[in-house]
């Protein structure tokens, strides 16, 4: 009966955006998982630090997690990095210094903001460069929409980023995430 019951709780996870990110890091053996906080993020993040096989934790800055991410693949561990649009704003000189020339298959999961209704025109600014920041640096990005292709792509991209120790850039889109809600 407990059996049962948890396999359709992880059945009901795996429909969602969330549900299907992390089930996606754990098949592709990603423990490590530091955050920035982010409302998008926040039901990723809430499953990640319930799941014991995670170790999930806050960071103050962007660079602080890509840094811990980094040195864990050295140590011969997988990580995962997730943030917001505007926290990729800070990232060049880090990626451009560690993760691309030390061939780091750093794998960042980022909660677009700047698109779709956006109020604040700091978020839009970033939203607009960070695609050819990435492209600059000869990084392979996705944006992800929908949730059937969500899964795919993601493993897909975490699988190659692996084997070309190279850093790929998961861009989780409003209309995969549902998005910021602006109250008034």
């Amino acid at each position: 009966m407990a059996a049962a019951a948890e396999q359709s709780s992880a059945q009901g996870k795996a429909t969602t955006w969330h549900g299907i990110v992390l089930e996606t890091l754990k098949r592709n053996e990603i423990k490590l998982t530091p955050y920035v906080p982010d409302k998008v993020l926040t039901p990723l993040i809430k499953n990640l630090h319930a799941d014991p096989y995670f170790t999930t934790f806050p960071t103050a800055r962007e660079e602080e997690a890509v840094g811990i991410v980094s040195g864990a693949w050295m140590a011969g561990m997988r990580g995962a990095v997730l943030m917001q649009t505007s926290g990729f704003a800070t990232l060049a000189n880090v990626l451009a210094s560690l993760a691309v020339p030390y061939q780091i298959p750093l794998i960042m999961f980022v909660s677009e903001r700047g698109t779709l209704g956006e109020f604040n025109y700091g978020q839009a600014l970033v939203c607009r460069t960070m695609r050819p920041v990435l492209d600059s640096l000869a990084l392979e990005h996705h944006t992800i929409t929908r949730l059937d292709e969500l899964e795919f792509i993601a493993d897909r991209s975490i699988k190659q980023a692996i084997t070309t120790q190279a850093p790929v850039a998961l861009i989780l889109n409003p209309l995969l995430t549902g998005g910021k809600t602006f109250d008034k």
